[in-house]
């Protein structure tokens, strides 16, 4: 409890919010002054200034040394993130959030944004029908609908003029703004002229940020979702792939199955054979020292289980995932894909889970799914492109909870310097705009307001997985109940009404009869006075 608290009062110190390009800074004004702090719609004031959530001001970023793997400077506009663009940014409150504090920080909900509430990330194999199918919607949605509030660069700072004053900005949907933020903080540097780049550079893989980078990158994700689609208690699912044999979620009904047509295509069956993929040819990029602009570059592709059988013998085990969480070591020297012993290095698939020895010529772990895959997935700066990359990375972030809650590691267990440049503790990561510092996310995801189903407590885990799905279908019907029950209430008492109706009239009738029947009878009657009280009984 002490180690949650910590790390709640940790973050209230860090304004958050997200994103590369916040649409109200992308201009020629926010580039030209380097200032990044939009109005608040709520009060009419920057970072909702006047409602103390937040306020304007200078971006102050770590000097501390960065690792000898990048050996330029000042000419690729990711390093010392972000004052290749902007140096005053928002800073927010409390539990504000958002480029402007107009949101609440993850994990707390509300105007005030007072409230806590924990979400719960499901087993996608567990999920109802009615929830598969939902989060499939809600997927294709994303990647039919332009993002309200972000755009991307598909310049470098220098083309856009000392001043900005010829910014270069586009649109793009909200599912692909995060693949073009994963191609973005892993592709190369131009080094200037036809594929002249540094290709060992990477500010979201190969060392210390890898983890809570990607924990960002689900929950970002999630928060704009959520915002699409109104569907405040949506999660990110993840797909358990211990042991597994096959791509159990390589269906039509889940991911998408393989086409009979092409075993490298998605079955026509399928929302996502219609998806174009962006971000997915690199060496173009750098023969052409451009950008991705996030144009439509063809189908997602994946083939599962058709890869290079001696890079990947098997997918990850329970007992490699047991291995990896034992380890005791978040990092170690030198703090990259080359690291010994390390949990982040085994977990991320550089080095076996038998042995925590890194490995060449192999891969495991994390990067054992991308590979198997066969396609879309299994490149890097493009592997963000098919929505497997999601239920895959929420796993993983899993395993990274799994070994916080074990370990319980203080903050210096984060490498403070000479990580790889963009890996240090205090290094914003790269593209969020404003500002996440690597270390602040080294902590609990209890302290951002989320959970695993499988991490739960029996009782938990059966409300989870049991009782909450049929609650939310019943949720969803109880329009249709409701009526039904009144549906059935109105004829239940009409035919109440018949039936009462009709007793009456039966009850009459029988007066009748017996008013009839004693006419008839009424000389015996008469006649007993002389036979007798015999025959007067009788007749009675």
């Amino acid at each position: 409890m002490r180690s949650l608290c910590v790390s709640l009062f940790l973050l209230q110190l860090v304004g958050t919010s997200f994103c590369q390009f916040p649409r109200p800074c992308a201009n020629s004004e926010g580039l030209r002054t380097k200032e990044c702090c939009p109005v608040w719609d709520g009060d009419g004031s920057a970072c909702g200034a006047l409602s103390g959530r937040g306020f304007c001001t200078e971006v102050l970023v770590s000097d501390e040394p960065d690792g000898p793997q990048y050996p330029h400077r000042g000419i690729d506009d990711r390093e010392r993130w972000p004052l290749a663009f902007f140096n005053r940014t928002c800073r927010c409150a409390g539990n504000y959030g958002g480029f402007n504090c107009g949101e609440c920080r993850f994990g707390y909900w509300g105007s005030n944004c007072a409230e806590y509430r924990e979400s719960v990330r499901r087993n996608i194999m567990t999920m109802s029908t009615a929830e598969q199918q939902k989060v499939i919607s809600f997927l294709n949605l994303a990647k039919n609908t332009i993002s309200r509030d972000y755009v991307i660069s598909t310049a470098t700072r220098a083309e856009m003029g000392e001043n900005g004053e010829n910014p270069m900005f586009s649109d793009i949907n909200t599912y692909d703004l995060f693949v073009w933020m994963h191609y973005y903080v892993s592709r190369d540097t131009f080094l200037g002229g036809p594929g002249n780049v540094w290709r060992e550079i990477d500010f979201a893989h190969e060392s210390s940020a890898f983890l809570p980078w990607h924990r960002v990158f689900l929950l970002h994700w999630e928060n704009e979702i959520r915002k699409l689609t109104g569907d405040f208690n949506f999660t990110i699912p993840y797909w358990d792939w211990r042991d597994a044999q096959s791509c159990q979620v390589c269906t039509d009904a889940l991911m998408g199955g393989r086409s009979s047509f092409n075993p490298n295509l998605i079955s026509p069956g399928s929302v996502f054979s219609s998806w174009k993929v962006i971000c997915t040819q690199p060496e173009e990029y750098n023969n052409r020292e451009a950008l991705c602009n996030a144009t439509g570059e063809g189908p997602l592709l994946r083939n599962p289980g058709n890869h290079d059988q001696n890079r990947i013998p098997r997918l990850p085990t329970t007992a490699d995932v047991e291995f990896t969480v034992g380890l005791p070591e978040y990092e170690t020297e030198p703090m990259d894909r080359f690291t010994n012993m390390s949990f982040r290095n085994v977990l991320e698939g550089f080095a076996s889970p038998e042995t925590g020895m890194a490995m060449s010529g192999q891969s495991t772990m994390h990067n054992a799914l991308h590979v198997f895959m066969n396609g879309s997935m299994s490149s890097v700066q493009g592997s963000a492109n098919d929505p497997i990359f999601l239920l895959h990375h929420a796993f993983i972030d899993s395993i990274f909870e799994r070994w916080l809650r074990t370990h319980q590691p203080v903050r210096t267990s984060y490498p403070r310097a000479n990580a790889p440049i963009g890996h240090n503790d205090g290094y914003y990561m790269v593209p969020f705009m404003p500002l996440y510092r690597n270390g602040d996310y080294f902590l609990s995801n209890k302290a951002l307001g989320y959970e695993y189903a499988y991490l739960l407590d029996p009782g938990q885990r059966f409300m989870q997985e049991v009782l909450t799905p049929y609650l939310e279908q019943a949720q969803q019907i109880w329009q249709w109940l409701l009526g039904a029950g009144i549906l059935g209430a109105l004829v239940a008492s009409v035919i109440a009404a018949l039936i009462v109706a009709m007793r009456r009239k039966w009850k009459r009738n029988q007066r009748r009869k017996r008013t009839s029947s004693y006419g008839e009878r009424q000389p015996l009657l008469q006649s007993s006075s002389e036979e007798g009280s015999a025959s007067y009984q009788t007749t009675l």
